[in-house]
Formats: structure tokens, C-alpha cells, sequence
């Protein structure tokens, strides 16, 4: 009973953070395995507790895995928008650079998606022609 009434408010568990993020526990969990969004916290009992910023942060990696980001970019992209949060001068700039690079990537995945949905639709509209 050590949380105040604000406190637990902040804070929800895994299967709220599954509903709102429509990924399932095992992910969740899994992404806490891997080190990408370890649980905020712990109940006495063990059990994760997360805030809005780790829903914030595993919904930009629900984003990323469609467009085939490995797990090890994902976690290298979540390391530098950590990093902006505090960086100053060249750091920041050697920051945005990388963010630029993620932005660019994004961008040519989201273009080879389109392509395959193209190619999608003139195979659904030649099917439709028997």
C-alpha cells in the first residue's frame, strides 16, 4: 500500500499497457527481456509497472517493427531520442544527424511498402477479372 493515490494513477500494469498499445504480454514482455523497455518499476509482488513515457516508447517500436527495423535499431533509436532529452551543442548535432538517418531509412522502407502494395492490388485486380 506504499503508493499515494497520484502515484498510482502514473503508473499501470503490463495488460493496461498491452489494451492501449494493442500488443500482446508476451511482446511487452519480451521487449523488457531484450532490454528495449525495461518495466519502470516493480510491485512488491513482481509485478511490471509502467508509466505514459514506456507506453510513449513502445508505441514508436510498434511503429518501427512494420517497417522491418531489427531490434538492435530500434534500440539504437530509442538511445539517441533518450540522448536529445539532455545533449547540448556537438553531441546534440551528432544526435540529430543519426535521428536524420532513421528519418531517411523510414522514409525508403515506407516507399518499398507502397511498392508491394501496388504490386498488391494490380494481383487482387488481375484475380478479379476470372
Amino acid at each position: 500500500m506504499g503508493e499515494s493515490a497520484s502515484t498510482a494513477s502514473a503508473t499501470m500494469h503490463i495488460g493496461e499497457v498491452a489494451e492501449r498499445t494493442s500488443l500482446s504480454l508476451r511482446t511487452i514482455r519480451h521487449y523488457d527481456e531484450v532490454g528495449l523497455l525495461p518495466a519502470s518499476s516493480r510491485t512488491e509482488g513482481g509485478f511490471r509497472v509502467y508509466t505514459e513515457a514506456d507506453v510513449e516508447r513502445l508505441l514508436v517500436i510498434r511503429r518501427m517493427k512494420p517497417l522491418g527495423f531489427s531490434l538492435e535499431e530500434m534500440a539504437d533509436l530509442l538511445s539517441i531520442v533518450d540522448g536529445l532529452e539532455s545533449a547540448s551543442g556537438a553531441e546534440a548535432a551528432g544526435l540529430r544527424e543519426r535521428l536524420a538517418a532513421y528519418v531517411e531509412s523510414a522514409a525508403a522502407k515506407r516507399r518499398k511498402l507502397e511498392e508491394n502494395l501496388r504490386g498488391a492490388d494490380e494481383f487482387i485486380a488481375t484475380l478479379s477479372r476470372f
